[in-house]
């Protein structure tokens, strides 16, 4: 199966992959370990391993529970996936890549990069974050 087919099976709109059906969600989860080491290498840093450990826990909601209009982020009746753990944003932004609401290019030249919306911990400066997670310091 193409890797396209394969990508858009696996984010298909909420409730319509069949509950025994793991396969795409199995791939969506290959698929979001995949970019978020492309990302993380591309950038030359990030935290990698962090994404992989959740990689199965994000690829069920987001393709059978998160109702969500990515090209609306504003609308009222849109879910809201808080995403504490910062360190993953490795795997935030290819959840973000699946949907369409971000693009490969933007995911594997711009993570990271100073001024990027796609910045090391999730913040804000995208419409689809709530709430930033980071930097994770302590106040004095």
């Amino acid at each position: 199966m193409p890797r396209q087919e394969a990508l858009a099976r696996a984010t298909a709109v909420a409730g319509t992959i069949p509950s025994g059906d793991m396969a795409p969600i199995k791939q969506l989860a290959t698929q979001l370990r995949v970019d978020a080491i492309r990302s993380s290498t591309a950038a030359g840093s990030g935290h990698p391993t962090s994404s992989l450990s959740a990689a199965d826990l994000m690829a069920v909601p987001v393709a059978r529970h998160l109702h969500y209009e990515w090209s609306a982020p504003d609308l009222p009746n849109n879910d809201h996936l808080i995403f504490s753990k910062g360190h993953a944003s490795p795997l935030l932004y290819p959840m973000f890549r699946t949907t369409g609401a971000i693009g490969e290019e933007e995911l594997l030249t711009t993570y990271r990069r100073f001024g990027s919306r796609l910045q090391g911990h999730p913040t804000p400066a995208l419409s689809w974050v709530d709430v930033a997670t980071g930097p994770l310091v302590a106040g004095a």
